[in-house]
């Protein structure tokens, strides 16, 4: 069969350290392979197939529902890690398709407003919330009709083991906390190398911060332009990961990886955590804590039933609030709280 051929082929081309298809520890449920595709091209294709995708292009990266056509949104937050990632893995000979799988589902589970939505349902939820988490459960869960997409072990591995929260390192850290795979790896640090570069320009746009504010040093070390920065990054990983011995370890150089930590320390004092942002949370807090309280008084108008009495109100809240888009938020809040205008007969 061609699918044969293909896996034939990663054997052949792919190194040593890389994931192979055919060596795939499975998926949740057995299913016949395809006859074309090996196993992580059809993980891949499934997720740029499914409904959640879909949904990225309206839920915010970092300003709330911009109006201008060149703000990120979470959709192409999306694709440029999924840029980033197969540059890196293709120069390692890792395999490319196990790596846009994972690039390209790791923030399905995003609830709308960014991380101020985050934020929100963190502290809505009992047992709190991670977006990696409800990443996971679209994919294995909620996704065709509550069969989910039945990915394979590795994609699932990358997606949940992606994120690296507010102080953590793209790089290195607890094996426990780091995917098992190379390619989920370089999943992981191509996304802070993505949204450390296209935030600054996003709030550069935004006139939230001047390039001119950002600390002169890490720019001395990364570059002083997106592209610059981006392609110093790239080429380091590349270079210190191939040059870190026979036990092959995804690494970066110390002055890069400190520069790189710098800039997201200074887009978290400068953007996401200013007094604007600030008060854009605020706003975000009220439409989904005012949602939340609201779809909780009338479950069977809006929460699925069957997750209702499976696994609770709660759980079914959070699984409809983090699945909206901005707007089908904002369009919700207006219908259920804000007057319509009345209209006499005259």
């Amino acid at each position: 069969m061609i699918r044969t051929e293909l896996e034939a082929r990663e054997v052949e081309h792919l190194a040593s350290y890389a994931s192979r298809s055919a060596e795939s520890k499975g998926r949740r449920r057995f299913e016949p392979e395809d006859p074309i595709r090996p196993a992580f091209q059809r993980d891949r294709d499934r997720i740029v197939h499914c409904k959640a995708f879909r949904r990225l292009k309206h839920k915010t990266q970092v300003f709330f529902s911009p109006i201008g056509d060149h703000y990120r949104t979470r959709l192409t937050h999306t694709l440029e890690v999924s840029q980033v990632a197969r540059t890196v893995a293709k120069v390692l000979r890792l395999n490319e398709e196990l790596t846009e799988a994972i690039s390209l589902g790791h923030d399905l589970g995003h609830p709308p407003f960014g991380h101020a939505g985050e934020k929100v349902l963190r502290d809505l939820m009992p047992d709190g919330f991670n977006h990696y988490e409800q990443s996971l459960r679209i994919v294995d869960v909620l996704e065709q009709g509550h069969r989910g997409l039945n990915l394979t072990w590795e994609v699932r591995d990358g997606i949940a083991k992606h994120s690296k929260g507010k102080n953590g390192a793209p790089v290195g850290g607890e094996p426990s906390r780091r995917a098992s795979t190379l390619e989920g790896q370089v999943a992981r640090v191509a996304d802070m190398i993505a949204y450390v570069n296209h935030d600054i320009d996003d709030a550069v746009r935004a006139g939230v911060m001047d390039v001119s504010d950002l600390p002169r040093e890490a720019l001395a070390v990364l570059g002083y332009s997106s592209s610059e920065r981006i392609g110093t990054l790239v080429t380091d990983v590349v270079r210190q990961t191939l040059s870190s011995g026979p036990e092959v370890v995804l690494c970066m150089g110390d002055d890069v990886l400190n520069a790189l930590l710098e800039l997201r320390r200074f887009l978290f004092e400068a953007v996401y955590e200013n007094d604007v942002a600030t008060a854009e949370f605020e706003k975000a807090e009220g439409i989904l804590g005012g949602l939340w309280r609201q779809i909780r008084h009338e479950p069977e108008n809006f929460l699925d039933g069957r997750t209702v009495d499976e696994e609770g109100v709660d759980a079914a809240s959070r699984d409809f609030i983090a699945g909206m888009t901005d707007r089908y938020a904002v369009e919700l809040y207006q219908r259920l709280f804000i007057p319509k205008p009345w209209v006499g007969v005259s």
